[in-house]
Protein backbone atom coordinates (compact mmCIF):
# COMPACT_ATOMS: atom_id res chain seq x y z
CA UNK A 1 0.00 0.00 0.00
CA UNK A 2 0.88 3.27 -0.89
CA UNK A 3 -0.20 6.83 0.17
CA UNK A 4 0.92 10.26 0.15
CA UNK A 5 -0.32 13.94 0.78
CA UNK A 6 -1.28 15.75 -2.63
CA UNK A 7 -2.39 19.22 -1.11
CA UNK A 8 -2.30 20.96 2.40
CA UNK A 9 -5.59 23.26 2.17
CA UNK A 10 -4.69 26.80 3.41
CA UNK A 11 -7.10 29.75 3.73
CA UNK A 12 -6.25 32.43 2.31
CA UNK A 13 -8.05 35.97 2.46
CA UNK A 14 -6.89 36.63 -1.61
CA UNK A 15 -5.98 34.48 -4.40
CA UNK A 16 -3.59 37.14 -6.04
CA UNK A 17 -2.13 38.08 -2.64
CA UNK A 18 -1.32 34.79 -1.86
CA UNK A 19 -0.11 33.68 -5.32
CA UNK A 20 2.45 36.76 -4.99
CA UNK A 21 3.64 36.26 -1.59
CA UNK A 22 4.00 32.74 -2.05
CA UNK A 23 6.29 32.99 -5.55
CA UNK A 24 7.90 36.05 -4.90
CA UNK A 25 8.56 36.38 -1.46
CA UNK A 26 9.01 32.57 -0.33
CA UNK A 27 10.26 31.97 -3.97
CA UNK A 28 7.90 28.21 -4.55
CA UNK A 29 6.69 27.68 -7.70
CA UNK A 30 2.80 28.63 -8.95
CA UNK A 31 1.77 24.87 -10.38
CA UNK A 32 -1.97 25.72 -11.50
CA UNK A 33 -4.20 28.30 -10.99
CA UNK A 34 -7.71 27.26 -12.88
CA UNK A 35 -10.70 29.48 -12.21
CA UNK A 36 -13.66 26.95 -11.24
CA UNK A 37 -16.36 29.80 -10.45
CA UNK A 38 -15.97 33.57 -10.90
CA UNK A 39 -15.52 33.64 -6.35
CA UNK A 40 -13.37 30.30 -6.61
CA UNK A 41 -9.91 29.34 -8.10
CA UNK A 42 -7.99 26.11 -8.19
CA UNK A 43 -4.29 27.53 -6.88
CA UNK A 44 -1.63 25.44 -6.05
CA UNK A 45 2.09 26.48 -4.67
CA UNK A 46 4.89 24.71 -4.06
CA UNK A 47 8.65 25.01 -3.51
CA UNK A 48 11.08 24.56 -5.95
CA UNK A 49 13.02 21.57 -6.06
CA UNK A 50 10.09 19.29 -4.30
CA UNK A 51 8.66 17.52 -7.77
CA UNK A 52 7.23 14.73 -5.73
CA UNK A 53 6.22 16.80 -2.44
CA UNK A 54 3.23 17.97 -1.18
CA UNK A 55 1.57 21.50 -2.64
CA UNK A 56 -0.38 24.19 -1.01
CA UNK A 57 -3.75 24.73 -1.61
CA UNK A 58 -4.35 28.48 -1.34
CA UNK A 59 -8.14 28.70 -0.51
CA UNK A 60 -9.93 31.76 -0.74
CA UNK A 61 -12.04 32.21 2.72
CA UNK A 62 -15.71 32.20 1.85
CA UNK A 63 -17.28 33.50 4.66
CA UNK A 64 -16.79 35.17 8.34
CA UNK A 65 -15.72 31.59 9.79
CA UNK A 66 -13.29 30.99 7.27
CA UNK A 67 -11.84 34.64 7.49
CA UNK A 68 -11.95 34.29 11.17
CA UNK A 69 -9.23 31.45 10.85
CA UNK A 70 -6.67 33.12 8.10
CA UNK A 71 -3.26 32.50 9.52
CA UNK A 72 -4.80 30.49 12.80
CA UNK A 73 -5.65 27.42 10.93
CA UNK A 74 -3.45 25.43 13.57
CA UNK A 75 -4.51 28.19 17.10
CA UNK A 76 -0.80 29.68 16.73
CA UNK A 77 1.59 26.30 16.65
CA UNK A 78 3.67 26.17 14.06
CA UNK A 79 1.47 24.92 10.72
CA UNK A 80 3.97 24.12 8.38
CA UNK A 81 7.60 22.60 8.01
CA UNK A 82 9.43 23.81 4.88
CA UNK A 83 12.87 22.02 5.22
CA UNK A 84 15.91 23.17 2.95
CA UNK A 85 19.41 22.28 1.81
CA UNK A 86 20.96 25.59 3.21
CA UNK A 87 19.47 27.31 6.30
CA UNK A 88 21.16 30.22 5.93
CA UNK A 89 20.95 31.08 2.25
CA UNK A 90 17.09 30.69 2.54
CA UNK A 91 17.24 32.88 5.78
CA UNK A 92 19.24 35.14 4.45
CA UNK A 93 17.20 35.76 1.19
CA UNK A 94 13.49 35.73 3.52
CA UNK A 95 14.69 38.17 5.88
CA UNK A 96 16.41 40.51 2.67
CA UNK A 97 12.31 40.28 1.43
CA UNK A 98 10.68 40.76 4.50
CA UNK A 99 9.77 37.80 5.85
CA UNK A 100 9.32 38.18 9.83
CA UNK A 101 10.99 35.56 11.89
CA UNK A 102 9.51 35.41 15.32
CA UNK A 103 11.96 32.48 16.79
CA UNK A 104 15.87 31.66 16.03
CA UNK A 105 17.68 30.66 14.33
CA UNK A 106 18.82 28.03 16.92
CA UNK A 107 20.35 24.91 16.18
CA UNK A 108 18.85 21.59 17.58
CA UNK A 109 19.80 18.28 17.09
CA UNK A 110 17.74 17.90 14.17
CA UNK A 111 19.46 20.90 12.09
CA UNK A 112 18.80 24.45 12.41
CA UNK A 113 15.35 26.06 12.39
CA UNK A 114 13.92 29.44 12.59
CA UNK A 115 10.06 30.27 12.92
CA UNK A 116 8.70 32.93 10.74
CA UNK A 117 5.32 34.15 10.02
CA UNK A 118 3.99 33.62 6.55
CA UNK A 119 1.94 36.69 5.23
CA UNK A 120 -1.29 36.18 7.41
CA UNK A 121 0.26 35.30 10.14
CA UNK A 122 1.19 31.32 9.91
CA UNK A 123 3.98 29.87 11.33
CA UNK A 124 6.50 28.15 9.86
CA UNK A 125 9.69 26.05 10.66
CA UNK A 126 12.31 26.94 8.07
CA UNK A 127 14.88 24.08 8.65
CA UNK A 128 18.23 23.20 7.34
CA UNK A 129 20.29 20.44 8.14
CA UNK A 130 22.56 19.99 11.23
CA UNK A 131 26.12 21.60 10.60
CA UNK A 132 29.12 19.09 10.97
CA UNK A 133 29.89 21.50 14.63
CA UNK A 134 26.54 20.56 15.85
CA UNK A 135 27.26 16.68 15.18
CA UNK A 136 30.35 17.11 16.81
CA UNK A 137 28.49 18.19 19.94
CA UNK A 138 29.62 22.55 19.79
CA UNK A 139 27.13 25.14 18.73
CA UNK A 140 27.57 26.80 16.01
CA UNK A 141 24.78 29.45 16.30
CA UNK A 142 26.31 32.69 14.68
CA UNK A 143 23.03 34.96 14.56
Amino acid sequence: MRQTLANISLVVIDYDEAIRYYTEVLGFELLEDTVLTPEKRWVRVRPRGSADGCALLLARAANGEQQAAVGRQTGGRVFLFLHTDDFDRDYDAYRSRGVRFVNGPRDEAYGRVGVFADLYGNLWDLIGPASSADASGSSSTSR
